[in-house]
């Protein structure tokens, strides 16, 4: 425990519960390039998001350039890796091929995956994402809670023939997010069509640990700074 709170940036002492922290995190998602991170993380965010093979949504890139990405941010940064992969010693292998410090598993992994990651990745956050889609999803975020080092909230549809695993730039039922968010005691992230105009509504309606955002911070596929100031504006107004 003591090594994970030394080295991770964002989560800290996993026996420490950070759900009630006032200030508002923010992951940019979807680097596609080195210069990305960087504006992102001069804009203010607190984590990146490097997207892997996914069977549907944006912002994947190939592997050399996850680990290109990653090793290029300063510690203080986290860096999410995130997989589709559901066998905990796939996800293991990416996850040090890529040199990032959290994992984001955007679907469901193989039972007990969760207790083997922790064993094979013993200085990695794993972070599950909760696809809300009805009050079940209440109860698949506290099954899942207890195993993980965050939650992250966000729309899409892993049931399809083609999953939706994210990035689908869909709201949800936040209601049903501040009934997670209330229920677990881990960090919540929200993710799900968020943008400049609605991030402060978002926030004051959940209050997540923090929030997720990939196109709503982009024009035309890329990172637009003036789009991450109106963003990180709208997260200043929240607090007030």
């Amino acid at each position: 425990m003591l090594l994970f709170a030394m080295i991770h940036p964002l989560f800290g002492d996993r026996e420490r519960n950070d759900h009630d922290v006032g200030r508002t995190r923010v992951k940019i998602c979807c680097m596609g390039s080195v210069a990305e991170a960087e504006l992102a993380i001069a804009s203010g965010a607190d984590a990146i998001g490097l997207v892997s093979a996914m069977p549907s949504g944006p912002g994947v890139i190939d592997d050399d350039l996850i680990d290109q990405i990653a090793r290029s941010v300063p510690p203080s940064i986290a860096t999410f890796l995130l997989t589709c992969e559901t066998s905990a010693e796939s996800i293991a292998r990416q996850v040090r091929r890529s040199g990032v410090n959290t994992v984001q598993l955007v679907d469901r992994i193989e039972p007990d995956g969760h207790r083997r990651l922790r064993e094979l990745l013993p200085a990695v956050a794993i972070v599950q994402v909760i696809h809300v889609t009805g009050e079940n999803s209440i109860d698949e975020a506290n099954a899942v809670s207890s195993h993980v080092d965050g939650i992250l909230l966000d729309s899409g549809n892993p049931s399809l023939a083609v999953k939706e695993l994210g990035g689908t730039g869909r709201r949800h039922d936040w209601q049903i997010s501040r009934r997670i968010r209330d229920a677990v005691q881990v960090p919540v992230f929200l993710a799900g069509g968020l943008n400049a105009s609605n991030v402060a509504e978002a926030v004051a309606t959940v209050r997540p640990f923090g929030v997720d955002i990939c196109s709503g911070v982009r024009t035309g596929g890329r990172l637009d700074g003036a789009k991450l100031d109106a963003f990180f504006a709208g997260i200043t107004e929240s607090a007030q």
